[in-house]
């Protein structure tokens, strides 16, 4: 009989449809695979080494195309702040105070560049894209930064929690490695490498759900242990800056503790944050303590040179 009442030859015209659907999925995958080794390619292709650390490196910028960038939020920021009035003068005590720690460190930068990369077996770093400048913002806020090519900016809500020149001395130092290790080009080309593969998986119409879980995952397994990677290695470069400058490295591990006290000591747990948690840093500078106390007696001890452009200490 030509005519099934269960309907079974309606079922049999429709039968090619699975196979478009396998068609398409296998589509899918070759878009998938094909991301992945261009993302390869040019990630390991990619691959420098960090001569502060001596660990792998990948930049998204030139160091004359950060700088720039970094002017441009610098000059933005500043602008801001002076519209607030928030901006403090050059010649207000809280001002001449920073200035002249920034002075101090940054007059160690050549030194203590060259001196890490030896110790990796890599040549000193090219420094000449650095243009060092300083200002001082006046807000609540406990924080401070160096944006590429050397703009720094700090604000007085954190002189209450450094309390000293000496912890200043560190903030600002672990501040100044972030630029100097290239820290905002390295997360440009990350943030090019997650880009291509959310486009990849939107491309190959990847189910919501499951691009959601892959976000998780980018997000949990890549993007925040690289700004965790970054802190740590800012925290032990501007550790020996600061120390080699001359200012007493110990005082970290009471800022620390002190930070970590900041905001009644609540923060997400480490694997959701972009920084360690205190506890860890702490125990990392404890480690690295040593080899500041080096660099101090290297540079500050019995006979050694003053620092350039300051009175001997």
């Amino acid at each position: 009989m030509s005519n099934d009442p269960f309907g079974r030859g309606g079922q049999q015209a429709r039968q090619p449809a699975p196979a478009r659907r396998g068609l398409l999925g296998n589509v899918r995958w070759w878009i998938l695979l094909l991301f992945a080794g261009y993302a390869a390619f040019s990630w390991f292709g990619s691959r420098e080494t960090d001569p502060y650390t001596g660990e792998d490196a990948r930049y998204g910028a030139t160091p004359a195309e950060e700088s720039q960038l970094g002017a441009q939020a610098y000059q933005q920021v500043l602008g801001e702040a002076q519209s607030q009035g928030a901006l403090l003068p050059p010649d207000h005590p809280t001002s001449q105070q920073i200035r002249q720690i920034a002075q101090r460190l940054v007059a160690r930068v050549p030194q203590v560049a060259a001196d890490l990369a030896a110790m990796n077996n890599q040549p000193a770093p090219d420094l000449s894209s650095y243009q060092w400048d300083v200002n001082v913002i006046q807000s609540d806020e406990a924080n401070a930064f160096c944006l590429p090519g050397g703009k720094i900016a700090v604000y007085t809500g954190l002189i209450p929690v450094t309390q000293n020149a000496d912890a200043m001395g560190v903030v600002m130092g672990h501040e100044i490695a972030h630029a100097l290790q290239r820290h905002g080009a390295q997360r440009m080309a990350q943030q090019k490498l997650v880009q291509m593969g959310q486009m990849a998986v939107g491309v190959a119409g990847v189910d919501p759900s499951v691009m959601s879980a892959i976000g998780a995952g980018m997000q949990y397994g890549l993007v925040l242990p690289y700004g965790r990677s970054h802190e740590s290695q800012a925290d032990k470069v501007g550790l020996m800056l600061a120390a080699a400058a001359c200012f007493n490295p110990q005082e970290a591990i009471p800022l620390w503790e002190r930070m970590g006290k900041l905001g009644g000591g609540q923060r997400p747990p480490e694997f959701a944050s972009t920084h360690p948690d205190p506890a860890n840093r702490i125990q990392q500078l404890q480690q690295w303590m040593p080899q500041a106390m080096q660099f101090y007696e290297k540079y500050c001890g019995k006979g050694a040179t003053a620092i350039p452009g300051t009175a001997s200490n």
